[in-house]
C-alpha cells in the first residue's frame, strides 16, 4: 500500500495538508508507504515528514493514490490514478469542468472530500469550522479598517488577519483584548447597536460565532431585529435559519424545512427585510442556484443609492460562491488581497475598504490562514479511511469497488465515466467549450 501527498500550489497562502506528520507516522506504522512532495510553503516542513519515515520527493512518483487539499492543475493529472481533493465540481462550476473532463479522459478516479458523507448526508471530512474561525477574524479585521476609513478609531483596528497570528490561540487572545477594550470604553453611539448577523448554523457558522462570542454582546432572535431599540449599546448577535431566508410563494402555506429542500421553487427570498438592520453579515450557508439569494445587487442599489449610508458595512462571505447567495461577490479573492468594496451605483468591485458600498470578504480558501490547526482536525477525520482507500482495487467497475460507503458516495469519476450519482454533471460538461457528449 503506497500513497502520495502532493504539494499545494493554488496560491502562496495555501499551507494546509491533508495529513500532518504524526498522522503519517501512524500510517507508516500500519505498513503504508507515504511519499510527500517537497514544499517550501507547507505548514509542516519536509524534515518533519522525513522524521516520521516518509520519503520526500520533488514530484509525486507513479503511485496509485494521491492526496491533496485543493484542485490539482489539469496539466498535472496522470492516467489511471486515484485522486482525493476538494474538486469544486458538484455544482457544475464552469471553471473546473475542463479539469473534470480531463479526469474522465485519463480514466482517473476522483474522490471529492466534499461528498464524503454519512447515511444522513452529513459531511464527515471538512474544514468548515476553521473556515468560520478564520473568516470571522478576517471579517473583524475588515470592519476595523472600514471604520477607520470612516473616521472611527475603534478597538477593531487592532485585529489582524488570521494568517498574521502565530496560531489560533494567539488570534483568540487578540480578540479577547478587543472585547476588554470595548468594555472599558464603549463604542461611539452612532455605531451602535452594532449588529452581527450569521446566515446559517452549521460548522462554518459555529466557527464564526466562536470568535464573536469572545466579544461582549447581546443575542436576539431574528424576529426581534426590526424592533430593536436604536439606543441599544454595544454588540448584538442574531443567527438566521432557513425559515428566515425564504417563505412560501403561496401566502396561505407555512414554511416547511424539508419541502424547502425538496421543492425550493415553491419559495421566494425573504431575507432582504433583515439586511438594513445589520452592520455585519456573515454568510455561512451552502447555496446552489435553486435557492433564493440572501443579498441581491438590486437590494444593495436601493440601500446605497442616492448617497444613502445604511448600517451595513461589511459582508463576510465565508461560503463564497461567485454571484451566489451574496450576488455582489463578483469574484474570489485571496489572503493577500482579501476584501473589495462592491460599488452598487457602478455595479463593479474595487479592492480594499474604500468606496460607497459594502466591504466584502471573499477568500475561497480561508482555512489556509489557520493551516496547522485546520490540517490537524481535517487529517484526524480522514485518517480512519486511508487504509481502505490505499488498498482498494480501482481496476474493477464502480459497482464492484470495495470502499467504505461514505467514500464510495464521494467517487465522482471512475474508469472514464461519471458515477451514477453524478451523471447530471454531463450536462455541464457539454455546455463547456471542448466538452463531449
Amino acid at each position: 500500500m503506497k500513497i502520495g501527498i502532493r504539494k499545494e500550489d493554488k496560491n502562496i497562502w495555501e499551507a494546509r495538508v491533508p495529513l500532518v506528520p504524526e498522522q503519517v507516522a501512524s500510517l507508516i506504522a500500519d505498513g503504508i508507504e507515504v511519499a510527500v512532495q517537497s514544499s517550501d510553503i507547507r505548514a509542516f516542513s519536509d524534515q518533519q515528514y522525513l522524521d516520521v519515515g516518509a520519503s520526500i520527493v520533488p514530484e509525486i512518483p507513479d503511485l496509485p493514490v494521491v492526496f491533496a487539499v485543493k484542485e490539482i492543475p489539469t496539466e498535472l493529472l496522470q492516467p489511471n490514478r486515484t485522486y482525493l481533493y476538494f474538486a469544486h465540481v458538484i455544482k457544475g462550476q464552469a471553471y473546473n469542468m475542463e479539469m473534470l473532463q480531463r479526469l474522465l479522459d485519463l480514466d482517473a478516479t476522483l474522490i471529492d472530500y466534499e461528498r464524503i458523507v454519512d447515511d444522513e448526508g452529513r459531511r464527515l471530512i471538512f474544514f468548515g469550522r476553521h473556515a468560520g474561525l478564520a473568516g470571522m477574524i478576517d471579517t473583524l479585521w475588515a470592519l476595523g479598517r472600514r471604520l477607520k476609513v470612516e473616521g472611527f478609531d475603534t478597538p477593531f483596528a487592532q485585529i489582524l488577519q488570521a494568517k498574521d497570528y502565530s496560531n489560533l490561540d494567539a488570534a483568540k487572545a487578540a480578540v479577547l483584548q478587543v472585547g476588554e477594550a470595548i468594555t472599558r470604553t464603549p463604542l461611539p453611539a452612532e455605531l451602535t447597536p452594532m449588529v452581527f448577523g450569521f446566515a446559517g448554523y452549521g460548522h462554518v457558522s459555529k466557527g464564526a460565532q466562536e470568535i464573536l462570542d469572545l466579544l461582549p454582546h447581546k443575542q436576539i432572535e431574528p424576529g426581534e431585529l426590526m424592533g430593536l431599540d436604536p439606543s441599544t449599546p454595544g454588540l448584538v448577535k442574531v443567527v438566521f435559519a432557513e425559515e428566515h431566508m425564504a417563505k412560501p410563494i403561496d401566502p396561505s402555506r407555512s414554511f416547511e424545512l424539508q419541502e424547502y429542500y425538496d421543492h425550493p421553487e415553491l419559495y421566494r427570498g425573504d431575507f432582504a427585510k433583515y439586511v438594513p438592520y445589520l452592520t455585519v453579515l456573515v454568510n455561512c450557508i451552502y447555496w446552489t442556484p435553486q435557492y433564493p439569494r440572501l443579498v441581491t445587487r438590486e437590494l444593495l442599489h436601493g440601500l446605497y443609492g442616492a448617497g444613502k449610508r445604511p448600517c451595513l458595512k461589511v459582508i463576510g462571505d465565508i461560503s463564497i460562491d461567485v454571484e451566489g447567495a451574496i450576488e455582489c461577490s463578483l469574484d474570489h479573492t485571496d489572503s493577500g488581497d482579501p476584501v473589495f468594496v462592491y460599488l452598487p451605483d457602478e455595479d463593479r468591485i474595487e479592492l480594499g475598504v474604500e468606496g460607497h458600498g459594502p466591504v466584502v470578504l471573499a477568500v475561497d480558501n480561508l482555512p489556509c490562514e489557520l493551516p496547522v490547526e485546520s490540517s490537524q482536525e481535517f487529517g484526524k477525520a480522514l485518517l480512519p479511511f486511508i487504509e481502505a482507500v490505499a488498498s482498494a482495487d480501482y481496476n474493477v467497475s464502480y459497482e464492484d469497488l470495495d470502499l467504505p460507503s461514505a467514500i464510495k458516495r464521494a467517487v465522482i469519476t471512475h474508469r472514464g465515466s461519471l458515477t451514477p450519482d453524478y451523471e447530471y454533471l454531463q450536462e455541464y460538461l457539454e455546455n463547456q467549450e471542448g466538452g463531449t457528449s
